[in-house]
């Protein structure tokens, strides 16, 4: 599989920025801090995201990036080709000459599988994405409030050790 970290790294920053966008423009250092993608990468990235249309950029005090189109209609798909990240499994790239000039046994296992991650990737918005990781957090608050607040009963004196027992 081809999937390397500039096509998980883009993901995870475009949902980075789709997440925290509603408070303005989001600048890559931020991004970078808090996903720990190098600042220069991240450039390289949102050049071809921007390319692409999948984000748009606000120059000047306060600016950073926005995403270009609603969650709801960019695909991780679109993400992970916007930065020229091939989704293949073959060796031969699709080229089928996988073996010198010919084909190897098993490349229709290979692109029907190709086939397959692309499907669902592209059936995954950024969207569906940003409800699971607000999803998420909400369990993690609601977890972290029942510890801090704790709600059991109180044991009664007799039973936790009063004298003569």
């Amino acid at each position: 599989m081809r999937l390397t970290t500039k096509g998980r790294f883009a993901v995870t920053a475009m949902l980075d920025l789709a997440l925290r966008e509603a408070n303005g423009p989001v600048t890559l250092a931020g991004i970078s801090e808090r996903q720990q993608i190098s600042l220069s990468y991240l450039e390289q990235l949102f050049g071809k995201l921007r390319r692409r249309e999948l984000v748009e950029s606000v120059r000047g005090p306060g600016g950073g990036y926005c995403l270009a189109r609603e969650a709801t209609i960019i695909t991780v798909a679109e993400i992970i080709k916007a930065v020229d990240e091939p989704i293949d499994a073959t060796q031969c790239g699709g080229k089928e000459n996988c073996l010198e000039e010919s084909r190897c046994m098993t490349h229709d296992l290979w692109a029907s599988l190709n086939r397959t991650i692309y499907d669902y990737l592209s059936s995954v918005t950024l969207a569906q994405l940003m409800e699971q990781q607000l999803e998420k957090q909400r369990r993690l608050q609601q977890c972290q409030a029942s510890v801090l607040h704790d709600q059991r009963q109180p044991r009664p004196a007799e039973a936790v050790g009063a004298p003569g027992q």
